[in-house]
């Protein structure tokens, strides 16, 4: 128990570092829906590896009412995940998300398709995924790359993916 409240520490920690609109930890604590996002994923979490599935998904869908970001009870998440302007995130019940991660606005994380395995993404270490990005199917191991020129930048295998952005 110790160790889950030392985690969501250092998950309001990591939000007020990364965020310069993050004056205090208290107000990580109480105003940003994705640090309470992760709380209910936590708790939905653990029922889920109870095996307690209807449980697990009424409290993971009861913090996606309330939040407006929907992460399946059986993804799993690393440390230090930081979703900034939560609003419209969807994560999927095989995604995996590695550690010092940030992800923006409109993201999903999605599969395509009824297959059983593996059919959501996975992102290593410190991915950035850019707002309105929809990755769907599992392809392979997301990673930053080392070409940094541009904002959105990742690795699948040897390709790699440039995220747009607008300049009107």
């Amino acid at each position: 128990m110790l160790k889950c409240f030392k985690e969501l520490y250092e998950d309001a920690k990591n939000i007020q570092k990364k965020d310069p609109a993050a004056r205090t930890i208290l107000e990580v604590l109480l105003l940003y829906p994705g640090f309470h996002a992760l709380i209910f994923y936590k708790i939905s979490h653990f029922l889920y590896r109870k095996r307690l599935l209807f449980l697990a998904r009424f409290i993971s869908q009861f913090g996606r009412f309330l939040t407006g970001i929907e992460i399946h009870p059986g993804a799993k998440i690393g440390r230090r995940l930081f979703m900034d302007h939560g609003m419209g995130i969807v994560i999927g019940e095989t995604a995996k998300i590695g550690d010092d991660c940030t992800i923006y606005h409109q993201v999903t994380l999605g599969g395509t398709g009824k297959d059983s395995i593996k059919r959501h993404p996975k992102l290593g270490n410190n991915v950035l995924v850019g707002a309105g990005t929809k990755i769907l199917r599992s392809y392979s191991n997301w990673r930053p790359c080392k070409n940094w020129r541009r904002k959105y930048c990742f690795k699948i295998d040897t390709i790699e993916l440039y995220g747009s952005w607008r300049t009107d």
